[in-house]
């Protein structure tokens, strides 16, 4: 099956997802404009400044392609700033994409300085991508409350940090720092799943 995986590729880290789906053998885009998510079957939104990169999807127009995107339930996946942007709410300012039924809180561990690895035990669908997970966190944001539909897939101490709402994945760190590809796997597997389905 040829899976063709985009990455939002406006500001952030998005040069290393797609190192890191490109070592689980899929083929790897950089998105710059809204009518190349017609030609993705699934879409990473990666790590950076949340409010730099909404700015630039109102320049560039992406709101009404991502959309649809979503309306047709092609896997998306948000990390840091990523997840922020597909919230549903972000606490104390205005709403995000809502494409994930969770409320955010932004630099919830501090700053730059206060960057941390831990060992998350992850929770994924198939037992031999369960154990630990080296996280890295990075002026990370914390979901401080998720709908009922929302399944958790880590947690780091009581905080939820890795989530999913059907096609929608979030994580509040940053797996494509680590030569871990479980996560990339896994969010490949939902890519799968789709185009299976559709």
């Amino acid at each position: 099956m040829d899976i063709i995986a985009g990455v939002l590729s406006l500001q952030g880290a998005f040069k290393e997802h797609i190192n890191r789906l490109r070592e689980c053998g899929v083929s790897a885009v950089e998105v710059r404009f809204p009518e190349q998510l017609k030609k993705i079957d699934g879409l990473i939104i990666p790590g950076g400044e949340s409010t730099t990169i909404n700015k630039l999807l109102g320049k560039y127009k992406f709101k009404d392609n991502l959309d649809k995107f979503n309306r047709k339930h092609k896997p998306i996946f948000g990390t840091c700033a990523g997840l922020i942007l597909l919230a549903k709410n972000i606490e104390g300012e205005d709403k995000g994409l809502g494409y994930i039924d969770i409320e955010v809180r932004r630099n919830a561990y501090g700053r730059q300085a206060d960057s941390f690895e831990v060992l998350l035990d992850l929770s994924l669908d198939r037992s031999e991508n369960g154990g630990k997970f080296k996280s890295v966190f990075i002026r990370a944001p914390k979901i401080i409350s998720a709908g009922k539909e929302v399944a958790i897939l880590a947690r780091y101490n009581e905080d939820m940090v890795l989530a999913r709402e059907n096609n929608v994945m979030v994580c509040t760190f940053h797996p494509e720092l680590t030569d871990d590809l479980r996560i990339h796997k896994y969010f490949i597997n939902m890519i799968k799943n789709y185009k299976g389905e559709n």
